[in-house]
């Protein structure tokens, strides 16, 4: 190579680095001799390497919001045992993974007994909106509770909630588990609505609607709380044996206790997820 093409070579990758073109900058030589190897114009050149940078920019952006996502690596689609979900989750699914309800800010309310599959699920929708490039975080519900007390303790509040509105969805995984104090209950719902209508929430609960009284504590803010919630909300029943008392099983521990779980029928039903006023 030339003097005068060795600078040209080392001038153009400086240009392609300002111009923040970083594929181009790769791929370019590779697909040059491609290029002159099938005779392509340079019009196809050209559009060739711009579909090369949009993609890899599209690759490297599903892998930052994924990396900050915290979800789960191993609950996807792929690892999801369809033959053991409901017929009207199976219907569901699609359309829910596609994201319209994230377009609409629209939530996702997922509840049934333990072990019926409903991390799982939510993490697998998480996993197919990043890949269409949504923004997504999943917190045990716990976790983000004590992350907003720490930040109205420091005066940050409205930051922190800020911050978290820039995810286009929120997965809050085991909500029954937590048992607040007034201050707990109150940043979570202060967070709940401060996305109504908004901002889409991805909840899993092992308590339906008219036990929520133990999260909330009060029956007027547990009322405004499941308002806010189902107004514009699909309400998802996991039903069916518990998928970790039959793997017990299948590993050979056999106890009372994995059996009367493997044979399990979840008891929630429509009459007890559905909002207040339509029980009523």
């Amino acid at each position: 190579m030339s003097a005068t093409a060795q600078t040209a070579k080392e001038s153009l990758a400086i240009l392609l680095r300002a111009l923040k073109l970083p594929a181009f900058a790769a791929y370019h030589e590779e697909v040059a001799t491609k290029a002159e190897g099938e005779a392509w114009t340079f019009g196809q050149f050209l559009h060739h390497l711009a579909e090369v940078e949009v993609e890899e920019r599209r690759r490297r952006r599903i892998k930052r919001n994924l990396d900050a996502s915290d979800l789960p690596g191993e609950k996807t689609t792929a690892t999801l045992d369809r033959a053991r979900l409901p017929t009207k989750v199976k219907k569901l699914l699609p359309s829910l993974c596609e994201g319209g309800f994230v377009e609409r800010g629209e939530n996702v309310l997922v509840f049934g007994l333990p072990g019926r599959g409903k991390s799982h699920l939510a993490c697998a929708i998480g996993h197919e909106l990043i890949r269409r490039g949504y923004r997504v975080m999943f917190t045990p519900t716990f976790a983000l509770v004590q992350r907003l007390l720490v930040a109205k303790r420091d005066l940050r509040l409205e930051k922190e909630l800020a911050t978290i509105d820039a995810f286009d969805a929120v997965i809050l995984d085991d909500l029954g588990y937590v048992q607040q104090s007034r201050d707990e209950m109150e940043v979570l719902f202060t967070f709940l609505a401060e996305r109504y209508e908004r901002r889409s929430v991805v909840i899993t609960s092992n308590l339906v609607f008219s036990e929520w009284d133990r999260i909330f504590k009060d029956p007027m803010t547990t009322a405004a709380a499941i308002d806010r919630l189902v107004h514009h909300a699909v309400i998802i029943e996991m039903t069916g044996p518990s998928v970790r008392a039959e793997e017990a099983l299948k590993r050979g521990v056999d106890t009372g206790e994995a059996k009367t779980r493997a044979t399990e029928k979840d008891e929630v039903d429509h009459s007890r997820t559905a909002a207040p006023e339509e029980r009523s």
